[in-house]
């Protein structure tokens, strides 16, 4: 089932989406699975990979940051998969206790331990024909990962407090963010689970290292929510987007989709401006340089910009200086927040929505 294109991974179907037009990407996907998107070196890398590892039955070992995607990469390879039409079954080994995710794993017989009142199959079993994804596997304490390696081994799995074994078809997709031959070093991880798991490893790239992505994906995710909530489509403003392609992301792509979610909610007109954007992006966008006003001011000279613009920039300047927050820009400009705003206003920078954290008439105001 080979790609048209590298740019999407949209449930594999076999029509996949075209590079040339990440809008009508977007629109086509918004109703399916979620998807991994990109066209960066690094993502283009990554859907080779996932394509060359799927059609093998062995296990697959994800590794990568927080948001980077790593169960989205676990549901594109069954989906590719001869398993795509069994279960994919998932399972965040950190959010379960660590007396119960033996139960949640392999079962357990009615009067096993309080609270089991009914026979219950487990999630192996639930996967059989299918695949089992096991997330932040490190989290597994050394005996559910005995029992969970013996699985591996046989093929079987005993709930518990039964006496019989049950055959399984499963194929295991594990994922971490941390280092787990460091975890084996120090012994909190068996390293021959570690092996059984490591067949084949795959790693997601954090959102910084692919370069060129953050603006499809801003798309993608602009796309998606209008169509989600009925809304009509909204942009960003090309300021507000370099400030967007300018920042790190540490969140990842899960940051950045908080982040457009946010600039809905937060904005009042269908174009986003920075004054939109959660204040964190805009402490971190790079303040304009002495160089950059220079230029901007020649340009005026030259008759190619008006003075607004010169004022506008300066202001912004000034505010991304202060984290957003209104009522210091407009001290360091000496105006009042009112004047301030009206200015934004006038540039279509709705700072009203910029506060951080500011006292006014004595009531606290935050944002969320």
């Amino acid at each position: 089932m080979p790609l048209a294109t590298p740019t999407a991974i949209d449930g594999w179907s076999t029509n996949h989406r075209s590079a040339t037009d990440p809008k009508e990407s977007s629109r086509t996907s918004s109703s399916r699975v979620p998807t991994l998107i990109g066209q960066s070196p690094v993502m283009r890398k990554l859907f080779s990979v996932i394509e060359r590892v799927a059609p093998t039955d062995a296990s697959v070992l994800i590794t990568g940051a927080t948001g980077t995607g790593k169960e989205l990469a676990a549901r594109a390879i069954h989906e590719l998969s001869p398993r795509r039409d069994g279960a994919f079954v998932d399972i965040n080994c950190s959010a379960i206790p660590e007396t119960l995710i033996e139960a949640e794993l392999f079962g357990h017989q009615r009067g096993t331990f309080t609270g089991a009142h009914e026979n219950r199959s487990g999630l192996f079993e639930k996967a059989s024909g299918g695949t089992l994804f096991l997330d932040e596997v490190d989290a597994l304490n050394l005996s559910a990962q005995a029992k969970l390696l013996r699985v591996l081994q046989e093929r079987t799995v005993r709930r518990i407090g039964a006496r019989a074994n049950i055959a399984i078809d499963v194929r295991i997709i594990s994922a971490t963010n941390c280092d787990l031959a460091q975890a084996v070093a120090e012994g909190r991880f068996r390293p021959d689970l570690y092996y059984r798991l490591r067949v084949l490893p795959l790693h997601v790239p954090e959102l910084c290292t692919r370069g060129g992505d953050v603006q499809l994906l801003v798309d993608h995710f602009l796309h998606l929510k209008s169509e989600r909530n009925g809304q009509p489509l909204r942009r960003f403003t090309d300021e507000a987007m370099r400030a967007l392609c300018e920042y790190p992301w540490p969140g990842n792509v899960r940051e950045l989709e908080n982040t457009i979610e946010y600039a809905l909610a937060i904005g009042l007109d269908d174009e986003l401006g920075v004054a939109d954007l959660p204040p964190e992006i805009l402490t971190a966008a790079p303040q304009p340089s002495a160089d950059d006003f220079r230029q901007v001011l020649q340009a005026y000279m030259n008759d190619t910009v008006p003075l607004a613009e010169i004022e506008k920039r300066y202001i912004l300047s000034v505010l991304q200086q202060f984290g957003g927050n209104q009522v210091r820009a407009a001290a360091a400009l000496g105006i009042d927040r009112s004047k301030l705003y009206r200015r934004l206003k006038q540039y279509g920078v709705m700072a009203v929505r910029f506060i951080q954290e500011e006292d006014l008439d004595g009531h606290q105001f935050r944002s969320h």
